[in-house]
């Protein structure tokens, strides 16, 4: 007969006696996952999320009415966090631009309509971006897109900051069409018929290719 077919009870015996140590192994791993996991997590803040998925539809999604829309990006996450708890958390006073974004994302969904000039009515792109900087900050802007490049100070693609507006050409090199920059290569815009204010990607697809230049807005602080 073979050993096969008659095994001794020594490999058994080891197999035993290291199904503990097997067994320690699998629970210490299992405990040590969420220290693996934590600096995903912190990573995953809201200003790295696609526009298509993202912070415009996940604090701004299409059910809330607009008046009560908010859109937060990863500066604002604890106003986010406190907007959704029930207890009080401390935020640092927000800055002149950073009111004017809250108000022109606060503005999401209203329905575009030509020589639009405000939220009842609905906004073209220039309606928009008048409204916005007069009832946030007070400024007053050229009434038309082509009239607003011509007003501030030229700003460098490379060199956008959040807040400048940026212009673009859907014909030709005539400009006809702006909107705010929020960073993270995303602008806030009244697109055109049958859209809604939205925020699209700067850096790539069709506003990319349509972009012609960036001002600044004498006044507009930080």
């Amino acid at each position: 007969m073979t050993t096969t077919d008659h095994p001794t009870g020594r490999p058994n015996a080891l197999r035993i006696r290291r199904l503990p140590a097997f067994a320690c192994a699998c629970v210490l791993t299992f405990i040590a996952l969420p220290a693996f996991a934590g600096p995903g997590l912190v990573a995953d803040s809201a200003d790295q999320l696609p526009v298509n998925d993202s912070v415009v539809q996940s604090i701004a999604p299409d059910t809330v009415p607009v008046a009560d829309r908010k859109l937060l990006f990863a500066s604002d996450v604890n106003q986010l966090i406190a907007a959704r708890t029930e207890t009080p958390i401390q935020v640092e006073p927000e800055g002149r631009v950073q009111r004017m974004l809250r108000g022109a994302l606060s503005l999401l969904g209203t329905p575009y309509r030509w020589g639009g000039t405000s939220p009842d009515g609905g906004f073209d792109c220039s309606g928009l971006v008048n409204y916005v900087f007069r009832t946030t900050l007070g400024i007053e802007l050229p009434r038309v897109s082509r009239d607003m490049a011509r007003d501030g100070e030229r700003v460098e693609r490379t060199a956008l900051s959040a807040g400048d507006l940026v212009f673009f050409s859907r014909r030709g090199r005539t400009i006809d069409h702006v909107g705010i920059y929020l960073g993270e290569g995303r602008f806030v815009h009244a697109p055109r018929t049958g859209k809604d204010v939205m925020v699209s990607e700067l850096d790539t697809g069709y506003w990319s290719q349509r972009f012609m230049q960036a001002r600044r807005v004498a006044g507009i602080g930080s």
